[in-house]
């Protein structure tokens, strides 16, 4: 990959909801805001190379959700997506440079949609990488569950999880193994960077993931994803969606999910599964540049 030199960027923190969160800043403040928002059991650091090529354009901010990277995991280890799309709010509120830019990978696409529909005067433009949940078919599906079941479901994933101790690595290299094992994509080069900034050294010299372990299981909570088109028909921004041909998200044009947007279109990305940014990275970079100029192209248009 080809990465501009940039400055590194600095940590800050904020709280929300009586927790206290993490964001990267990679300076430029003059410049329009870009916030990129990272996937579950992720962190900020993920976007690094996003981060670099886009910096000299625009004030990339790129915070750690709760649970996850540097910042604090929730005290009753549960994670409302209600919570989650308030901490974006606070974020936007107190960068205080709306209307601003998103672009959110799965869990943080997810948040970023939602966070569009309920204030869409404070988006310019969004770019949401499989973040449109699940799809048509398993809603239906999910609908089907009995709410008594789920609940029961829920309280037994909890129990297991605070019964089960965190896997833990001898070696960096064991945890850049299993980063590999889940994206098979990934080169050595990037499993290695993600990974030392994803995992904590334990006292006993061994590494592991600096996630929630409670992340693992879903609270129940009210709105599910048959809900997402009421927040979908409300964003008057510009969308752009994200899909890679070998994951396992469902097509958004084959599924009619896109026809609930004003204004969306979608790119699928070849040889790339569900982290298409790592995946395919030069195409990815391309096409975010190509649809976030189109707004520069539109303003110049309209000063003449």
């Amino acid at each position: 990959m080809d990465i501009p030199t940039v400055p590194t960027p600095t940590s800050h923190f904020f709280t929300s909801l009586r927790t206290r969160l993490h964001y990267l800043d990679w300076g430029n403040p003059s410049a329009p805001t870009l916030i990129l928002l990272h996937g579950g059991f992720d962190h900020a650091r993920s976007w690094d190379w996003t981060a670099r090529a886009l910096a000299r354009d625009y004030h990339v901010i790129a915070p750690d959700l709760r649970g996850h990277g540097d910042s604090a995991w929730s005290p009753d280890g549960s994670y409302m997506m209600s919570n989650f799309v308030y901490d974006l709010a606070q974020l936007v509120d107190l960068l205080d440079r709306a209307p601003v830019t998103i672009v959110g990978h799965s869990l943080g696409g997810a948040i970023s949609l939602r966070y569009a529909g309920l204030f869409p005067e404070k988006l310019r433009r969004i770019v949401a990488i499989e973040g449109l949940g699940l799809s048509p078919e398993r809603v239906r599906q999910q609908a089907e569950q009995e709410t008594t079941d789920v609940w029961r479901q829920w309280i037994a994933g909890r129990r297991a999880s605070a019964g089960r101790t965190p896997r833990r690595y001898p070696t960096i290299e064991a945890a850049v193994g299993r980063m590999r094992e889940r994206n098979e994509h990934l080169s050595v080069e990037q499993a290695l960077h993600l990974t030392a900034h994803g995992v904590n050294r334990n006292e006993d010299g061994s590494y592991g993931w600096k996630f929630d372990p409670y992340l693992n299981a879903q609270t129940p909570q009210a709105g599910t994803d048959s809900d997402l088109p009421a927040f979908w028909s409300q964003i008057s921004s510009p969308t752009l969606l994200c899909l890679g041909k070998d994951s396992w998200a469902s097509n958004p044009v084959r599924d009619g999910r896109i026809r609930h947007f004003q204004n969306a279109r979608l790119v699928e990305f070849g040889n790339a599964g569900h982290w298409l940014h790592h995946d395919q990275f030069d195409h990815f970079i391309t096409e975010v540049r190509g649809f976030l100029q189109e707004e520069s192209s539109v303003a110049d248009r309209a000063a003449r």
